[in-house]
């Protein structure tokens, strides 16, 4: 596992990404089946735009926009370097561009100014639908055949089959506790929803609107006379209930967390002895010496994926599809899975990791433990599960929800 200090670098921005889920254009919910949403399920006709058909001679540059520790090329640690290689033998030149959010990822991209984006699953929708993205033909990245197919052909990273990226790779939020004060050992999100909680006033939960899918998912599986078959498609009744369950909540939290540093230390003090996380989390809050354990609770949970995807307009294609296929090769998307705290897309990954438990610590080869996980997906009016016979919440009605649940 990466130290520490270094986590901290690409985690502060890491934070940020997960908080800027933004409300317009969206595309089907990603569920625990992994399928691909059918034609007509998709919330959205994208523009009539084509993929590369081949690839011509190299343009010498390649402008990115990404997250921290994506694209990561010796600066911040000379040991911590993809990109170098990557210019050498592509002769492509990469010019980098760190977004903090997805709302300025987006912007970023509907500038004409950068090529390739890795995108998170809200963004990358808003992408497509609004045509600043085309689709990938994946027949010219060779290193996609070695891609999870638990990863391939989603609702966040392609549209009604079409596909418009590379997966870049995945995590979950996971259930955290205190293992010296919280026993018997949790299995189930009622530690942190039940009003009966004997852990009052020391629960912590995501401070974000997406939080009220996680509330979803635990009612779809002890309320299910609500009929939610997706936690991001919500009628009228079915978000009241969301509502309330984390309205109760409310009295059971001690504190709402999107720092991550913030997270650590209040389980290190025992201020917080419950609550929803990363992995790479845990793992930073175990090596600081707090006595906790994570789990997928039975009920699933929500999580994360994102996508490399190519501009419309991109001035440099040749160079995108080779920084696509590069940042998904075996040993690089090791290298960056490792260094930021996620399982890699590619399988041949796991044997190269520095860490051989890599790969076991966050999952990356167990589909069934991910068949449990809901991505994240930006909420709209279409439900997303494919009624046609209601309207479901946006995600602006979710922001003012969780305003309001927040007090």
């Amino acid at each position: 596992m990466r130290s520490a200090p270094r986590l901290a670098a690409v985690l502060s921005t890491v934070s940020a990404l997960a908080l800027a889920l933004a409300a317009c254009g969206s595309d089907a919910g990603s569920g625990p089946s992994g399928a691909a949403p059918a034609p007509g399920q998709s919330g959205f006709t994208p523009p009539e735009l084509e993929a590369l058909k081949s690839l011509g001679a190299s343009e010498g540059q390649v402008n990115i926009v990404h997250w921290a520790g994506y694209a990561e090329d010796g600066s911040n640690d000379p040991k911590v370097d993809w990109v170098t290689p990557f210019e050498k033998a592509s002769g492509c030149q990469v010019n980098s561009k760190l977004a903090g959010t997805s709302d300025e990822m987006v912007n970023l991209m509907r500038t004409g100014e950068y090529d390739a984006v890795s995108a998170s699953g809200d963004a990358s929708l808003r992408l497509i639908a609004g045509g600043t993205v085309a689709p990938v033909n994946t027949s010219l990245i060779p290193n996609y055949a070695d891609v999870f197919e638990g990863l391939k052909n989603k609702p966040w990273n392609s549209v009604n089959g079409v596909s418009y990226g590379v997966p870049h790779g995945r995590g979950a939020n996971l259930l955290m506790w205190r293992t010296d004060v919280v026993k018997p050992a949790p299995d189930s999100w009622s530690v942190v929803f039940d009003a009966a909680s004997p852990y009052k006033g020391k629960i912590t939960a995501y401070d974000s609107p997406i939080y009220i899918a996680d509330a979803a998912v635990y009612l779809m599986a002890t309320k299910p006379e609500l009929g939610i078959k997706n936690p991001y498609a919500l009628d009228d009744t079915q978000f009241q209930a969301a509502v309330d369950l984390l309205k109760q909540q409310r009295q059971l939290v001690g504190e709402y967390w999107s720092d991550y540093t913030k997270e650590v230390q209040a389980f290190k003090s025992g201020d917080s002895v419950a609550g929803t996380t990363w992995q790479v989390i845990a793992n930073v809050a175990k090596g600081d010496g707090a006595t906790v354990e994570v789990t997928l609770p039975k009920e699933g949970s929500t999580g994360w994926s994102d996508t490399w995807m190519v501009a419309a307009k991109a001035k440099n294609p040749n160079c995108a599809y080779k920084w696509l296929d590069w940042i998904i090769s075996p040993k690089a998307n090791a290298q960056v899975a490792e260094y930021f705290g996620e399982a890699p897309s590619n399988a041949k990954s796991c044997e190269l990791t520095a860490d051989p438990k890599h790969c076991d610590t966050f999952h990356a080869t167990d589909e069934d433990y991910f068949s449990k996980v809901w991505y994240w997906t930006t909420p709209i009016a279409q439900c997303l599960d494919g009624r046609t016979d209601v309207t479901c919440k946006d995600y602006a009605e979710w922001t003012r929800a969780w305003t309001e649940i927040k007090g």
